[in-house]
């Protein structure tokens, strides 16, 4: 978006704070916003007023005392209201707008100001070339069931995945957690690689029982997935 972008690079012009994430690239799955602006206070407090742009290919969150009480997961530039939560935008239905109205709440009741306020982006882009391979074979058994025989052949495989992430909110909180820079894509390529090839091996085992041979796997990529 082109007046997106046009507006956020003059913020700094016209707003004492703010926050802008001009693009993130393929390997940087969660960036911390830093505060950005003329008058710049406290790096974790943010100042009634202040704007939050997201671009195409983003999302938002904002944690307050650890806990997420605003999301953005459509582009605009928002601002920030301290006397309550807006909830900016999001694709989100109601319930998960329900648990962090139910947050803010407990946080007006503990009765103290926020210290620790931060924003973080998060690519919502699909993250392409994602390449993988078995180091060892992964046994495929082979059943001959009108000969009465069977034997187990090493089956390697190869090939490259992609991914998105689909909802900020879980990820912050069971995956990246409070960063204080960015996390980056090599932090969970390592997990979801383990996790493909601990998966193939049920896999297997189930196309297997079906009587389907190991040079037919080609063919049964959907099965595999």
């Amino acid at each position: 978006m082109a007046a997106l972008s046009g507006f956020s690079s003059t913020l700094a012009d016209t707003w004492q704070e703010y926050f802008v994430c001009e693009s993130l690239p393929s390997d940087i799955l969660v960036y911390k916003a830093k505060k950005q602006g003329r008058n710049k206070g406290s790096e974790n407090v943010i100042t009634q007023g202040s704007k939050i742009v997201v671009h195409e290919g983003q999302a938002m969150i904002m944690v307050d005392q650890g806990i997420i009480i605003e999301i953005a997961t459509e582009p605009g530039v928002y601002t920030y209201d301290a006397g309550t939560p807006g909830f900016f935008s999001s694709s989100f239905g109601a319930g998960i707008k329900n648990t962090f109205k139910e947050a803010w709440e407990r946080l007006k009741n503990a009765g103290s100001a926020a210290h620790d306020q931060r924003v973080y982006y998060f690519n919502t882009k699909p993250i392409l070339e994602n390449k993988f391979g078995t180091q060892n074979p992964i046994p495929f058994r082979m059943q001959y069931q009108d000969l009465g025989r069977s034997f187990t052949v090493g089956v390697r495989c190869n090939g490259i995945y992609s991914y998105r992430i689909v909802d900020p909110a879980y990820f912050y909180k069971e995956i990246s957690g409070n960063i204080t820079d960015t996390y980056p894509r090599s932090a969970l390529d390592t997990t979801l690689k383990s996790e493909f090839i601990d998966a193939l091996q049920p896999a297997f085992g189930k196309i297997s029982a079906s009587g389907i041979r190991y040079d037919e796997l080609p063919l049964r990529q959907s099965e595999v997935k």
